[in-house]
């Protein structure tokens, strides 16, 4: 069993304190959600299977490595293979959160294949992106209780296409990651304006 470092616990209480804003938006109702981090040596800081994402402690934080097996014990998410395919995909991707919101649930049902953003002043909170005159696709797949299935489809439409910054799992929710955990919570919150912008422009709400 792996001990924890005082980077962990750093780690930890970020993805606390995101648990905790996305929860007060009401984006991850119930137990829904999952929310990872990477830390130096290439090890993950994941929540704890079950818990609820704005009840957060340390405790409910474990460590698993790149592969997704557990190193304290505890049972990490069961689409924890979604989290590590984008670390070992992106080597500057540094954390991962999986909101299961109302806009990205309402997303899939009025854009099945794909939602495509473009010309909104916000797409300049996505990393890199510095113009409104800009156009992004998230692509959208169908829900899955076979994960290793689902992480085979994401990474075959990401070999396929570049400047991905998430995807939506249909009835689900969505993926978005970046260079750290405040990044990759600006995209979320950014994303989630967003696809309400295009609800609303294109669904009867």
């Amino acid at each position: 069993m792996t001990a924890k470092s005082d980077e962990f616990y750093a780690i930890a209480d970020q993805l606390i304190a995101a648990g905790r804003f996305i929860d007060s938006k009401g984006w991850v109702p119930a137990t829904s959600g999952n929310f990872s981090a990477r830390l130096s040596d290439g090890t993950i800081a994941i929540t704890v299977s079950g818990r609820h994402k704005g009840c957060l402690q340390r405790e409910d934080i474990m460590l698993i490595d790149s592969s997704g097996q557990s190193l304290d014990g505890k049972k990490p998410s069961a689409e924890t293979l979604l989290h590590t395919a984008l670390y070992q995909r992106f080597p500057d991707v540094q954390a991962v959160l999986h909101p299961h919101s109302i806009n990205a649930t309402l997303a899939a049902r009025l854009f099945p294949d794909q939602l495509v953003l473009e010309n909104y002043e916000l797409l300049k909170a996505l990393q890199g992106i510095t113009t409104h005159e800009t156009r992004i696709v998230v692509p959208v797949f169908a829900n899955d209780q076979d994960i290793a299935r689902l992480s085979r489809q994401v990474e075959a439409y990401l070999d396929q296409h570049s400047g991905v910054y998430a995807y939506i799992i249909a009835s689900h929710g969505f993926y978005t990651w970046g260079a750290s955990v405040t990044d990759t919570l600006r995209h979320l919150e950014a994303l989630e304006f967003l696809f309400d912008c295009e609800i609303r422009l294109h669904g009867k709400v």
